[in-house]
């Protein structure tokens, strides 16, 4: 249980500092309006991510308990989800990724809810959630208290890196717009899923 809390953390962390939209929200706010509206939007973008984690725990939980059907067929799209994810992001990787942007000011309020609205209307963040957590559950636990444990380890390294981003904005904003790093995260992060892919389409229960 330990060794595959470690393997899905890494492969969280990875997920977490691949650029993306919430690390352009992030960016362009520190570099524009400020620290403290960051800091409310990435609170909101991590809020977004708990509310998700909590919506598929509960379902995951209801779901795979009842049905072995249902088990299978997650198990199966899950893996073809991820590995689509994958091939894409290595087949097709970004060339660049911008930062720039001009946000109308708002309150810390207002940032918190852009960021909140940033993922809570995203629903690739659920199907995300759907395809990667069940692999990570181990057999007899809880499974929507372990689903909810595993969605707040993303949620919390969210947070940390977050501060990373605000903490050094303009060094690290141009860094990741070279678009050589942009394409070497895109395919790590690609491999990762692939070989995830294949894990769960190999996995019984």
């Amino acid at each position: 249980m330990s060794s595959m809390l470690w393997v899905y953390t890494g492969t969280v962390l990875l997920l977490v500092m691949t650029p993306g939209l919430d690390t352009a929200l992030i960016l362009r706010t520190s570099l524009v309006q400020g620290a403290r509206q960051a800091i409310f939007a990435a609170l909101g973008i991590n809020l977004g991510l708990l509310c998700w984690g909590a919506l598929v725990a509960a379902g995951l939980g209801a779901l795979l308990t009842a049905s072995e059907l249902a088990y299978h067929l997650l198990k199966w799209v899950g893996a073809a989800y991820l590995a689509w994810l994958g091939i894409g992001m290595l087949l097709r990787p970004r060339q660049s990724f911008h930062t720039e942007g001009r946000p109308q000011t708002r309150s810390g309020t207002g940032w918190l809810l852009k960021g909140l609205a940033s993922n809570v209307l995203n629903p690739k963040v659920g199907v995300f959630y759907v395809s990667f957590l069940p692999q990570f559950i181990p057999e007899g636990a809880s499974i929507a208290g372990y689903a909810m444990m595993l969605a707040s380890i993303h949620v919390l390294l969210g947070i940390i890196w977050c501060g990373l981003l605000i903490a050094a904005t303009r060094p690290l904003g141009r860094r990741l717009r070279e678009g050589a790093l942009v394409r070497w995260m895109d395919r790590v992060t690609g491999g990762v899923f692939v070989a995830f892919a294949a894990r769960l389409a190999l996995t019984a229960r």
